[in-house]
């Protein structure tokens, strides 16, 4: 495999890459937070960038690299540059074209690396990744301005890693700042968070996913509302289910359950058939997914914490087999057993229309005592 064919471990599928990424949307919280700590004197060396997956935190970090690469430190001389109030740099910056080809030389990129052996990115990032920030802060800096080290996602390290890091944070090089990105911050080391500032980025609403969507060249302007519904305001979920055809395939999901508590057997065995399809190895991944969303939307209706449908009829649907908060909790407590349940068939390659269908008839038993 050649090298341009090697996967990124920090892209998702079908997006740009973050740091090809020009524009972030719906963050300008985490933005002024950031730059009002660097016109305030107060750059502090190393950045937890938390949030949902897919909400933009990597193109953040990607953002405020190639900002603190091309802004020279303040000397206090009196041709100093004026106050910054924006992120963004000339685009004819030379800082640009090499973070764009990965050759700034300023600049440390931490992710998942490649295993030859097995021919996979690995699962998690190693201490043998971190280890390379030994040789980075060794060398001279060229300029003797700033470097930054982004670690994409820091939550992705193992335990040596991690430690390995920790040292990095607890005695930071002169001018160093390290930017980590963490979709679930919680499974870091305590003290590994104790010693960032965070940077909180929050789900985007669906005007902003729309812009985002365009943004990332996917023309899905009226589907914008549905996947920010199902995608948790995450563009790179949105743009999994658009690749993956999975607004079609919740509502083909939620016309099933429309159906509860008298079960349209054929319907389901149907549903069922498209996640044993030939070449739909990926699709029953989705569906289980899906499954999850759908059951999360079902316990919240209860709660009446669901007012935007994500297809026609849904929110009807919803308010019928979930019409109060015991309804709520008997949906909610399904939810914490039956995704175990079908992964736990997945991973032991039950037949993909069996877990479907299994899924199903147990979702039909709890609507039989909760529909109005």
């Amino acid at each position: 495999m050649s090298e341009d064919d090697i996967p990124q471990a920090d892209q998702i599928d079908g997006a740009p890459h973050p740091r090809e990424t020009a524009t972030l949307i719906g963050q300008a919280a985490a933005e002024t937070g950031f730059l009002d700590a660097f016109n305030g004197d107060r750059l502090h060396h190393a950045w937890l960038i938390t949030g949902p997956k897919g909400v933009g935190k990597a193109t953040l970090a990607w953002r405020i690299a190639r900002f603190l690469l091309a802004t020279p430190k303040d000397d206090g001389g009196m041709f100093a540059a004026p106050t910054p109030d924006t992120l963004d740099i000339s685009p004819d910056h030379p800082v640009n074209a090499r973070i764009d080809a990965l050759s700034e030389p300023s600049l440390c990129l931490l992710r998942r690396s490649w295993d030859e052996k097995t021919k996979k990115l690995k699962t998690v990032i190693s201490v043998d990744d971190v280890r390379k920030l030994k040789s980075f802060f060794s060398m001279s800096n060229p300029d003797g301005g700033r470097r930054v080290v982004i670690v994409d996602a820091a939550d992705e390290m193992n335990v040596a890693a991690a430690n390995a890091l920790l040292k990095v944070l607890e005695e930071p090089p002169a001018d160093c700042i390290l930017l980590l990105v963490a979709h679930q911050p919680s499974r870091l080391l305590p003290t590994i968070r104790s010693r960032c500032r965070e940077l909180r980025c929050t789900q985007l609403s669906a005007d902003d996913m729309a812009q985002a969507l365009t943004a990332a060249g996917a023309d899905a302007q009226q589907y914008a509302v549905a996947l920010s519904e199902l995608s948790g305001g995450s563009v790179g979920e949105a743009l999994r289910l658009l690749n993956l055809d999975g607004l079609t395939l919740y509502k083909e999901l939620m016309s099933v359950i429309e159906t509860f508590p008298r079960l349209d057997r054929s319907a389901a065995i149907k549903l069922g058939e498209k996640a044993a399809a030939r070449g739909a190895e990926g699709r029953l991944d989705l569906m289980l997914r899906l499954f999850d969303l759908a059951l999360s939307r079902l316990s919240r209706a209860g709660l009446g914490m669901i007012d935007t449908q994500a297809t026609q009829g849904e929110l009807l649907t919803l308010a019928r087999l979930s019409p109060d908060a015991n309804a709520a909790r008997a949906w909610a407590e399904l939810a914490a057993t039956s995704s175990a349940r079908a992964r736990h068939g997945q991973a032991v390659n039950l037949d993909p229309s069996s877990v479907i269908l299994d899924m199903l008839f147990t979702m039909n038993t709890v609507a039989a005592r909760t529909a109005a």
